[in-house]
């Protein structure tokens, strides 16, 4: 059975009242009260009093549970605050001078949000480009033309075809993402820093080489890496860090007429080697001649776009209000280096206000005082705490996590995050502050939530301050590309009150499959949707009843039944592992991974019923069907998510479509398998047989394509979805054969020109 608190007494309201008649016939027998009498409205008014006693009363077990659990010093989770990247533009046409910014600097909204570094905001724009390679169809029709050109520029190795194609248009990003190993010709992304017209790019050069004030500028770009796990649980457990290099356009050539770059210096790096979405802060040249372009225009330079040179472009206006090129490419060979967006004059933010010089309160002299803060979710690596003392003004205080390992005369206090209180020592374990001197709060930064969460375009105003702390005169434009994520509100007294059992049964060690499923759901900075334990599984080799290793599988948290199905991507994975592997057993071989995903498809005949909507019967059955077979709880058979390794098969499938309302046949289930370029239809071995996909004990389906027909006959072919990872692109047309990149040497196709 179950632990519950005991009432005190199981008495309500109307078994007072019912004790309180009972006992009137006992000692009055000649009145009969009857209801709206007047002595019948006092009884039910103390029966009234009575049970709200008793309400209070049987709070008590309650309470005590409550007070011993607070005792076990495990205290609530403070609220996650969202972070995100903006986009800071000068909003003057005739800008030349840069401006630089401080940082917490204030980001309004439907949520505030503050800066978290220093930004340098250019008089640029910038927009970015790719090298896609031709496609087969394209590389059919471009043969004659690339031979010509072959032979037009005397290039004697093989050449392949490029088209200049425009990625993260409009600065939007591209959830898909754009895999720069793949997806490109040269492994290579390219920004193209624009001018607002060309006259101003020698003044804009000497601003960004610093030539006024002598110090080499900082430029920041963001950057968001589309990051999934491969279907391979091949090193998993391996960093997910891309070594790469920026470099900026000169407009020197060597030798070989090979353009010249100069490599940038990274001083800054949030991104974690584009683990993460975050800013990069590269150093430019000190010399306005240190970079440039060459002649882009095909029109004067017939090498434009040629070999190592950045991406043709055929537009006149842009070409010449170029001010130089910047090239984002790996420095060893990767599998995948894919990018969700990209752009510069980038800034880092995040929900959390700051409070600077707040006078919280005076000491009463008393032990163990306890004083609020003046906000809740106190961040507390940014949290410092100062107290007045004799002859000495304000003293900083140092924050510990238990008052009882310290000494009398030892200047502490604690903090609790989540409730935003500051607690003082007793005098035997802490120092209690001087009677009547203030405390004030010298800085602090609090705040989260999941109302930070804001879609792109939510946050458009800015108010900031430059280094000297004055505020900026020039008018700022902020734009906001990419969502704000990872906000989460704080944690209620019923998550706590969960929590802290499975704490007192793992103890923060991990031993049993349970202790495992709770360590990774507590881990911080991720949101874990389902959590399973493979003992004895070990992924590379697809081996079961390894000794000693462990297997965890995580899924981050997806709330819509929606193909892609939810991925873990590195950095996902590495938190969850290094939070695991820090209370592993010394013996145990740990793996963090995610699951293998069986693509599949479903073809459904069914009729409906007279009196039903035929488009939502239809859309009902859909849902149904991914709800049945989607990985997350509380979907799947039982409420938990497709179980793993469980077979699919068409006689299950057939009774979840039948229990929809306005079904009225199901005629039959066609299940497919996604081969390389196509659906393969699973067939039956008998003609009584049923149709069934079987999955291994790392398998989970990943339901790709649903197909319902109304005539009761399901489709024996379904057509091919495309890969849901796999971006595209149009651009103008280029050739490209062998780099210094490994791509090829880039011969553009000679456009009519009118």
């Amino acid at each position: 059975m179950p632990i519950t608190p005991p009432r005190l007494d199981d008495r309500n309201f109307e078994d007072l009242v019912d004790e309180l008649l009972a006992r009137v016939q006992a000692h009055t027998p000649e009145w009969l009260p009857q209801e709206n009498d007047p002595g019948r409205t006092l009884l039910e008014l103390f029966a009234w009093l009575g049970d709200t006693i008793l309400y209070r009363a049987n709070l008590v077990p309650e309470r005590q549970r409550l007070a011993f659990l607070n005792l076990l010093g495990k205290k609530m989770r403070p609220a996650s605050a969202a972070r995100g990247l903006v986009t800071i533009k000068i909003d003057d046409p005739e800008a030349t001078t840069a401006v630089t910014l401080a940082p917490l600097a204030t980001i309004s909204g439907p949520v505030n949000f503050e800066t978290l570094s220093e930004v340098t905001v250019f008089p640029l724009t910038a927009e970015c480009y790719y090298k896609r390679p031709l496609t087969k169809d394209e590389e059919t029709d471009m043969q004659d033309i690339l031979a010509g050109l072959q032979d037009f520029h005397d290039i004697t190795g093989t050449i392949s075809g490029y088209v200049t194609t425009p990625i993260f248009s409009q600065g939007e990003a591209d959830k898909t993402g754009l895999d720069l190993i793949d997806g490109t010709t040269d492994r290579s992304l390219w920004i193209a820093l624009l001018a607002e017209k060309a006259d101003q790019i020698n003044a804009i050069k000497d601003t960004m080489a610093g030539t006024a004030n002598g110090k080499q500028q900082l430029l920041n770009i963001g950057l968001v890496p589309a990051i999934r796990l491969p279907e391979s649980f091949d090193e998993t457990t391996k960093p997910g860090r891309i070594p790469h290099v920026w470099e900026i356009s000169t407009a020197a050539v060597n030798e070989q007429q090979k353009p010249v770059y100069s490599i940038l210096t990274r001083l800054a790096d949030s991104t974690d080697d584009l683990t993460k979405g975050g800013v990069e802060r590269l150093l430019l040249p000190g010399d306005p001649d240190d970079f440039g372009v060459l002649e882009g225009d095909v029109r004067r330079d017939f090498n434009a776009g040629v070999g190592d040179r950045p991406p043709r472009l055929d537009d006149p206006d842009k070409i010449s209000r170029i001010v130089a090129w910047l090239r984002l490419r790996p420095t060893r060979v990767i599998n995948l280096m894919a990018l969700s967006w990209a752009g510069i004059n980038v800034v880092e933010i995040d929900q959390r206000q700051t409070i600077v010089n707040r006078i919280i309160g005076k000491s009463d002299g008393s032990a163990e005082q306890v004083l609020p803060l003046p906000a809740r979710s106190v961040d507390p690596d940014t949290f410092e705490l100062q107290v007045e003392e004799t002859d000495r003004g304000y003293v900083p205080w140092n924050r510990v996590d238990d008052l009882a390992v310290n000494g009398r005369d030892d200047a502490v206090f604690s903090l609790d995050s989540e409730a935003g209180t500051v607690s003082f020592g007793n005098g035997v374990y802490g120092k209690i502050p001087e009677p009547a001197r203030r405390i004030r709060v010298a800085s602090m930064r609090a705040g989260g939530g999941s109302k930070g969460n804001l879609a792109p375009g939510s946050l458009k105003e800015i108010t900031a301050r430059d280094l000297d702390g004055k505020p900026i005169n020039r008018k700022l434009k902020v734009i906001q590309n990419v969502a704000t994520d990872s906000g989460a509100d704080p944690e209620t007294l019923v998550e706590a009150e969960k929590r802290i059992p499975s704490w007192l049964s793992h103890r923060n060690r991990s031993v049993t499959a349970a202790d495992y499923k709770a360590l990774a759901a507590e881990t911080p900075g991720v949101k874990t949707g389902r959590i399973e334990v493979l003992p004895r599984f070990l992924p590379q080799q697809r081996r079961k009843n390894v000794p000693g290793v462990v297997s965890v599988m995580v899924l981050p948290h997806k709330a819509l039944p929606e193909a892609p199905n939810p991925r873990p991507d590195q950095p996902f994975i590495e938190k969850v592992y290094s939070y695991l592997n820090a209370r592993r057993p010394l013996a145990t071989e740990l793996y963090v991974i995610g699951v293998e995903y069986i693509p599949i498809g479903v073809s459904i005949g069914i009729t409906i019923r007279n009196g039903f909507g035929y488009d939502q019967v239809i859309h009902n059955v859909n849902n149904a069907v991914k709800s049945y077979l989607w990985s997350l709880p509380p979907a799947g058979p039982q409420g938990e998510g497709w179980p793993l390794g469980k077979t699919v098969g068409d006689r299950e499938l057939e009774v979840v479509i039948a229990r929809v309302a306005g079904v009225n046949t199901v005629g039959g289930v066609n299940l497919f398998c996604k081969g390389k370029n196509t659906w393969r239809k699973i067939k039956r071995q008998n003609k009584c047989d049923p149709i069934e996909i079987k999955l291994l004990e790392w398998q989970l389906p990943e339901l790709l394509s649903v197909v319902v027909t109304t005539d009761g006959t399901p489709v024996d072919d379904i057509h091919r979805l495309p890969d849901p990872f796999t971006g595209g692109g149009t651009g103008t047309a280029g050739t490209a054969g062998e780099d210094s990149t490994g791509g090829g040497v880039a011969v553009p196709v000679v456009p009519e020109v009118c």
